[in-house]
């Protein structure tokens, strides 16, 4: 951390973003350049000093509740996304180490071959170590999305706030890409967010940071420096708390 480096108001983060965040301008799977670009996104907070946690989602591989959709047993169609989501967890790392970021992935499906398995202390030490750790393979069972996912690990690892990288920079009361006078919220309750289905993360997610008074700061990743921008005090982003 450089002596010039601006304060912070967190000091350990959770990073969720989705897994159609990799994908760029692809209609599936990954793009090399916009996971580069997002790490570096995170390499910019990193510099900080901030901790880092992230998840990400596998929905630009396969997408657990589509495939139930389609008659696949639903258990069965989410142990697949979970896959997926190793594999943007591993391609994340890639990109992070090549920036010289010490990353490790930490997977809720036991793989040591890959990933290391979820034990609560090693990855605090991690991040104690400023290592960046992906927490993949979401909370291990089925049912349970990444946002919950993502949810619990920031409540495990005690992150101050859980910050959701989306397309739009916060939460709006109807679709901005739809309707030219939806109104972003500067600040937005949980009971708020999950009475009106503003659909920030599903219910159980918002339901566990509620109970542990979490804040979810939603924000535009497609916005260069805007992850870091947020945690130095400025930018557009939409919190959630109280």
């Amino acid at each position: 951390m450089s002596e010039d480096a601006p304060k912070t108001a967190y000091k350990r983060v959770m990073l969720k973003i989705s897994g159609e965040a990799l994908m760029g301008d692809q209609g599936f799977g990954l793009h090399p350049p916009t996971v580069e670009r997002i790490a570096r996104e995170v390499q910019s907070v990193h510099s900080l000093g901030v901790e880092i946690c992230m998840v990400i989602g596998g929905g630009n591989i396969f997408r657990g509740l589509q495939g139930s959709a389609q008659g696949m047993e639903r258990t069965t169609a989410d142990y697949m996304g979970m896959l997926a989501t190793v594999m943007n967890a591993l391609a994340m790392q890639s990109s992070l180490e090549a920036l010289g970021i010490h990353t490790r992935v930490i997977s809720a499906i036991t793989m040591n071959e890959v990933a290391e398995p979820y034990i609560r202390r090693r990855a605090v030490r991690h991040l104690e170590k400023k290592r960046v750790c992906i927490f993949a393979a979401g909370t291990g069972n089925p049912y349970f999305t990444t946002d919950t996912a993502a949810t619990l690990r920031a409540n495990e690892m005690s992150c101050e706030a859980i910050f959701k990288g989306t397309k739009v920079d916060g939460v709006y009361d109807k679709d901005p890409n739809r309707f030219g006078d939806a109104r972003r919220y500067d600040e937005v309750s949980y009971d708020d967010v999950l009475a009106k289905r503003l659909g920030v993360m599903d219910a159980s997610a918002i339901a566990l940071a509620r109970d542990n008074n979490l804040p979810i700061i939603v924000f535009s990743l497609d916005e260069p420096g805007g992850f870091r921008g947020i945690l130095a005090g400025q930018g557009t982003y939409t919190k959630v708390q109280g």
